[in-house]
């Protein structure tokens, strides 16, 4: 895809649309599992503006310039201690994040594959946007690297001192080994990112992505 200036815009509105179900998500499963601080602090919503994160933002901004896509929003505010269950309310609250990027990817691919011929060039172009950068944002989040949802995944099933250990060192170091990450690891997100991602959206689609 040419970095014209309509793909440029799309991706961005991709990115936001991604991360604000991303970031309801999480609230509205902390929400279900009788954690309130998700509703007071209004972000059971999808508005793209109640889930802004101005670093995130930036990142947004230059990811779809070069290319890519991935950003983030504000991060959800829990009271863990709220929780039914803790460890399993965390899980569930943390896997719901990229889950339903992957399901927003599952439902816009299905749209695409059995549409496509009805639709124009523009709106083809946006669907499959929107596909690739709900799959990158899942994969994404799923690194367990502090402060993405998959280092709160991999807590929550680490028996409790490993878990423990692993919390003191995420937080010290999670968030320098991201930024790390995102500005020197360009060789290696084709990797972990863009090959998970290509082969669920040929699986989506039904047809390898050329």
């Amino acid at each position: 895809m040419g970095r014209d200036v309509y793909t440029i815009i799309i991706t961005l509105v991709a990115v936001v649309i991604c991360i604000t179900i991303h970031e309801f998500s999480h609230a509205y499963a902390a929400d279900k599992a009788r954690d309130d601080t998700p509703r007071l602090t209004g972000r059971i919503s999808l508005n793209p503006i109640d889930h802004f994160d101005p670093l995130g933002f930036l990142m947004i901004v230059f990811t779809s310039i070069a290319g890519f896509g991935i950003g983030w929003g504000k991060p959800v505010q829990i009271q863990v201690r709220n929780f039914r269950s803790p460890r399993w309310d965390s899980l569930k609250v943390s896997l719901w994040g990229p889950l339903s990027n992957i399901l927003t990817a599952v439902v816009v691919g299905l749209i695409l594959r059995f549409t496509a011929p009805f639709l124009t060039s523009p709106i083809a172009l946006f669907l499959l946007i929107l596909m690739f950068v709900s799959c990158s944002l899942a994969f994404f989040n799923l690194l367990p690297i502090f402060p993405l949802d998959g280092s709160h995944i991999l807590e929550a099933l680490l028996p409790v001192d490993k878990a423990q250990a692993f919390a003191r060192f995420s937080h010290t170091y999670g968030f320098a080994i991201l930024i790390g990450l995102l500005f020197f690891g360009h060789n290696i997100f084709p990797i972990i990112i863009g090959w998970p991602t290509d082969f669920l959206v040929s699986l989506i689609l039904g047809h390898p992505i050329t």
